[in-house]
């Protein structure tokens, strides 16, 4: 019969009874709650298992680990409403800081572990972390205390390092050693709508902007994921970093299941399908890479309840379920949103269709025109969201927020249609942004650190369609009157790149412009940069 026939053959309630009953589900008063009654139902049950190290905690010890921690950094002063900056990669320390922070009522800022020193310096600086907690292998890449080469980073007595003692600095696991002597925190005293992450994300404006997001924006986020298929799931895999949101609601939706959450060190789309098979996983989120690696004769060995996809080419959709027998289906969510869209376990007639679905519980939408008026079926506008659980606002950034965040509705920037049952499917951005491998990259950071060089006169820089990553990066420059591409060449200017932005954000495609072209208002008018239907790849130099 297959695996994919068996669960879709497997009884569940039609998709309006089970958001009705999703809907009308208690939700814990904070995400440690959420944890509490988790590590009381099933203490002995695996929680978190790195099976790449070995290292694995049940409920229980997870709860005690959150509780030491949690009363280490109090004993450090770290309190209700304190920002603390988290630079770790996917070890278990990573998930005890962010719930005993949220023990404490204090708040976690993730930061990826391939900022630079300047990447890391703002977010820092902007989210006024009281203290950060980095990872010993990020400390010389990022400039942290031990290398002494970004003055504006927490001096050694503000900095946590895990993996390796730093002189000055504290010691996470020493910390965590500690807390075991110290009476544990009481119990925590957020509430549910209290701010739990300042989650950063790129934004058009060139800088990351904080959207703050609560334990209720986790809890419902978890809820969801856990609830919507009518199904349980005893294995999820988390495959992607930490610092994302994807292994964060995750862990909320394995509490919510009991279930246990199995941790990949990093993303590789060539170990993928071995881990789904070797750690029997039920659901995932599925990188279309993983569809291009050779195909093999035990692909479809696998326990797969569900994987979920996101902006999946459509005519590859039909041959991953073939392949691998096992049910993928899309979804659709933000940084500010969570959870908004996704296509019903049952919905086999969607495969191939683009769609990325209903709307989840707690989510209404719209789809409008540029006057704000909604569209009918069939047509294109950008899609707005509401509903309890999204983003609180951006972080010190009033106008971004008032901007976003109309009338109760999130603007998303993004061009969507609806047919006439209801099921979206994703058109195009209205934001300039890049979407290189499951990575925002907004064009305007780019093209700021380029107009640092003083040879640049100007630049512009683009989304590129690539089979594998989606899309990549590319730039066009315009030289100083006078100067020549010997002056500048790609390798300079990648060079330099290098020094201030993140390795997946730098340029694939480098391209020289005597001008670019230009709007009424002096904006660069990107979509006149090429003739239509040209290759988006001519004239430029390819790094790769």
């Amino acid at each position: 019969m297959g695996r994919r026939n068996e669960v879709l053959a497997a009884p569940v309630l039609p998709w309006p009874e089970r958001r009705r009953t999703i809907e009308t589900e208690r939700l814990p008063a904070s995400l440690p709650a959420l944890l509490h009654e988790a590590a009381a139902a099933v203490p002995a049950r695996i929680a978190l298992d790195f099976f790449e190290t070995g290292e694995r905690l049940s409920y229980g010890a997870l709860a005690a680990q959150v509780a030491a921690f949690a009363a280490a950094l109090a004993e450090l002063g770290i309190g209700r409403g304190h920002a603390v900056a988290v630079m770790l990669p996917n070890v278990p320390a990573f998930p005890i800081t962010w719930l005993a922070l949220a023990r404490l009522g204090a708040v976690m800022v993730p930061v990826n572990t391939a900022s630079t020193p300047r990447e890391l310096a703002y977010v820092l600086e902007d989210s006024q972390a009281r203290l950060l907690v980095i990872d010993a292998a990020a400390l010389p890449e990022c400039g942290a205390p031990a290398s002494g080469s970004a003055a504006s980073l927490p001096p050694p007595e503000r900095v946590v390092v895990h993996g390796a003692a730093r002189p000055g600095a504290h010691d996470w696991a020493a910390l965590l050693a500690r807390g075991t002597t110290l009476p544990p925190p009481p119990p925590c005293p957020a509430a549910a709508d209290d701010l739990l992450n300042i989650q950063y994300t790129s934004g058009t404006t060139g800088l990351p902007k904080g959207c703050m997001l609560s334990h209720r924006y986790w809890l419902t986020m978890g809820l969801v994921n856990a609830r919507r298929d009518g199904r349980p799931y005893a294995r999820i895999l988390a495959a992607t970093p930490f610092f994302y949101l994807d292994p964060q609601w995750q862990l909320a939706m394995a509490m919510f299941q009991r279930a246990t959450l199995h941790v990949a060190r990093r993303q590789s789309a060539s170990r993928f399908v071995d881990w789904l098979r070797a750690q029997r996983i039920e659901f995932a989120l599925f990188p279309e890479a993983a569809f291009k690696q050779p195909a093999r004769p035990d692909d479809a060995d696998n326990a797969i309840i569900r994987v979920n996809a996101y902006g999946l080419t459509r005519a590859n959709h039909a041959a991953i379920e073939a392949r691998f027998d096992m049910v993928c289906r899309e979804a659709y969510g933000m940084t500010e949103t969570g959870s908004v869209l996704f296509v019903p376990i049952e919905a086999t007639d969607m495969v191939g269709s683009g769609s990325c679905g209903l709307p989840v519980p707690w989510r209404e939408t719209r789809i409008v025109d540029e006057a704000g008026a909604e569209v009918p079926p069939d047509s294109d506008g950008e899609l707005l969201v509401r509903g309890p659980g999204m983003l609180l606002g951006y972080w010190r950034k009033p106008e971004a927020t008032a901007a976003a965040l109309r009338d109760g509705w999130f603007h998303t920037g993004d061009i969507f249609r609806r047919d006439a049952r209801g099921y979206h499917r994703i058109v195009g951005r209205k934001k300039d942004m890049i979407r290189r491998a499951g990575e925002n990259i907004a064009a305007a950071e780019i093209e700021a650190v380029l107009l640092a060089l003083p040879q640049i006169a100007d630049a512009a820089a683009q989304a590129v369609p690539d089979p594998l990553r989606g899309e990549e990066v590319r730039i066009d420059v315009v030289l100083q009157p006078g100067a020549t591409p010997a002056d500048l060449p790609p390798e300079a200017i990648l060079a330099h790149c290098a020094r201030d932005l993140a390795k997946f954000k730098l340029p694939r495609y480098v391209g020289y412009a005597e001008a670019l072209p230009k709007t009424a208002s002096g904006k660069t008018a990107k979509h006149a940069l090429r003739p239509p239907g040209a290759d988006p790849r001519a004239g430029a130099w390819d790094r790769v």
